[in-house]
């Protein structure tokens, strides 16, 4: 883990998807004092031409505020949480370099744990047992996953078969449970990182996701789905994100319009669910910030943002210990 040698954390922050966390990093950034830039925890946000239905940061969001990790490779073209840390990391020696403070906003769970705690360590991806195993149908992986790893089995939605697969194949190449390594995994957090967390009630934050996914079928999402289909250019990994694997479906004669929209809707509500599951994982790290949005102003966010990254060079002497808890 990195150790405490800079005037300017990492400033992380996480919340449930359409909970307003880009128009925070935007403010926070032009708050701080030297100025922020933002990097994008997305797994999908790094595809080109997938902006609507990720709800990549804007044009004029970018203008205001330079963003890191945004349209950086085709959506043909498979991209690891491995790769992405490689290029987090390079982005924050970058934004520090230049007396700027990185903020990383996050999307995706595994890319800000791997940030915070390291990736875990496994088996190589084995290309046979991965066959083997996509060969077989939902019941028999569920059947695999609750005898070899039922925390994982109480976690995994029965239809994510990119996940039950790799929980499966940790399983079999070590002996133990992925849900094991994983606890162990989060003992340590590296120790120069701010986190902030929007912590929305689960209503609000429906009423929201269910208002984003609405505009963005004005904004023409069923179009750019529809483009990128049409010229073959979803791979696997972008072809099963929320919005672009529904309309797919749409498209392919598998569901009407009105149904994908409504299962759009369903997805990003399930998906904010096992966000906010995520991150009560973290409730007792004392870096960690909660803010209840419902309950403060725009400004009372940014102000309570930017006290708690001023906040940490007070706390955090180059002499810090490593541990984050």
């Amino acid at each position: 883990m990195p150790t405490t040698t800079h005037s300017r954390p990492v400033i992380v922050l996480l919340g449930p998807t359409a909970g307003g966390k880009t128009a925070l990093s935007v403010a926070l950034a032009q708050a701080l004092p030297g100025g922020g830039e933002c990097i994008s925890a997305d797994s999908m946000q790094v595809y080109r031409g997938m902006d609507i239905g990720t709800a990549t940061p804007t044009s004029t969001e970018q203008e205001k505020v330079p963003h890191h990790l945004l349209d950086v490779v085709e959506p043909d073209q498979a991209w690891s949480v491995d790769d992405w840390l490689t290029a987090a990391n390079a982005a924050i020696d970058d934004i520090r370099s230049r007396g700027r403070w990185p903020i990383v906003v996050g999307g995706t769970n595994l890319y800000v744990q791997a940030l915070l705690f390291g990736l875990l360590d496994g088996p190589p991806p084995d290309a046979a047992v991965r066959a083997e195993l996509d060969a077989l149908d939902t019941d028999a992986l569920r059947a695999e996953l609750k005898q070899r790893d039922p925390d994982a089995a109480g976690r995994i939605h029965r239809n994510d078969r990119r996940r039950t697969i790799r929980a499966i194949e940790y399983a079999r190449g070590t002996g133990r449970p992925l849900s094991d390594a994983q606890v162990q995994w989060t003992d340590a957090c590296r120790n120069d990182v701010v986190i902030i967390g929007l912590d929305w009630p689960t209503e609000t934050i429906n009423g929201r996701i269910n208002s984003r996914v609405s505009a963005m079928i004005s904004d023409g999402l069923l179009e750019e789905v529809r483009a990128l289909h049409a010229n073959s250019r979803l791979g696997e990994q972008a072809a099963a994100a929320v919005g672009y694997a529904q309309v797919i479906d749409c498209l392919e004669g598998h569901c009407t319009e009105a149904e994908a929209i409504e299962q759009i809707k369903i997805r990003t509500r399930r998906f904010a669910k096992q966000q906010r599951t995520w991150l009560r994982r973290f409730r007792a790290l004392p870096r960690l910030t909660w803010i209840d949005p419902t309950e403060e102003s725009s400004q009372t966010l940014i102000n309570k943002g930017v006290a708690a990254a001023l906040a940490w060079g007070h706390q955090n002497p180059p002499e810090a210990d490593d541990s984050c808890v």
